[in-house]
């Protein structure tokens, strides 16, 4: 039995991946800041390093998503959560002996080539580039520099120290119901982004069940998290081969409905 614990259970991805291992047989430890009227999760404080070190025991995999998510968040939002308490996580993660780390990056990692300008992070322009996962860093805001650190700390633990990493870099997670929405109240570039970045919940819990179970081929392996969107520029086909993904949502299939 593999005892897997996720933090920041309560948001989006955490409840995707949750609804996706609830016919497996994994056992799942759920963590978050706050407590939920549905859903049953423990307390934790990530900047707390005992505390985290004190959750984990007795856990084989890890998946990370607790952070602060705003893209538009300035830097003392976003590095404490997302610096000091990912430095926590791996630290607790090999005093644990656990075997994996499965680190929710996301595209604002690598996407300020693309954005209309930094004020505007969820937005694409013109005919964007193909951007793979072994591209250079292209961090387009003070949240997307904090996921580049997430990867260089995966990447130095599973260098250093035997520790499997997968670095997802996720795109935006929206129901059916919740991208169309979007896209009606934007402009063009920020319906373009969408169209490109977009994460069905089913794909969503696809996504974590290949990157808990698969055997990597490199580590750390760093993938795209999205659906298989026509409209996409970050690539899919690493995911695929490395993880055994195998998306089935489109979001233009959605909108055209």
């Amino acid at each position: 039995m593999t005892n897997v614990a996720i933090t920041g259970a309560s948001g989006d991805v955490g409840r995707a991946v949750i609804d996706a291992f609830a016919d497996r047989d994994e056992t799942l430890e759920l963590f978050s800041h706050s407590e939920t009227d549905d859903l049953e999760t423990r307390p934790i404080e990530i900047a707390d390093r005992e505390t985290v070190v004190d959750a984990l025991e007795g856990q084989d995999i890890l998946i990370h998503l607790a952070a602060n998510p705003d893209p538009r968040a300035e830097w003392d939002a976003v590095s404490g959560p997302n610096i000091d308490g990912l430095y926590n996580v791996y630290a607790a993660a090999i005093e644990n002996d656990l075997e994996r780390v499965i680190f929710a990056s996301s595209n604002h990692a690598v996407n300020m080539a693309n954005v209309v300008s930094a004020i505007r992070p969820e937005s694409t322009v013109g005919q964007p580039d193909v951007v793979r996962p072994d591209d250079p860093p292209n961090p387009d805001t003070y949240y997307g520099v904090t996921k580049v650190f997430g990867e260089a700390m995966g990447a130095y633990y599973a260098n250093r120290h035997g520790i499997d990493v997968v670095n997802l870099r996720i795109g935006w997670l929206l129901t059916d119901a919740e991208l169309r929405e979007v896209c009606a109240d934007r402009d063009a570039a920020g319906e373009r982004y969408a169209r490109a970045m977009w994460l069905s919940p089913d794909d969503c819990g696809r996504l974590f069940e290949a990157a808990v179970t698969a055997a990597l081929a490199s580590n750390p392996t760093v993938a795209h998290g999205i659906s298989e969107n026509s409209e996409r520029f970050l690539s899919l086909s690493e995911t695929m081969l490395e993880l055994g993904y195998r998306p089935k949502d489109d979001a233009t299939a959605v909108l055209e409905e």
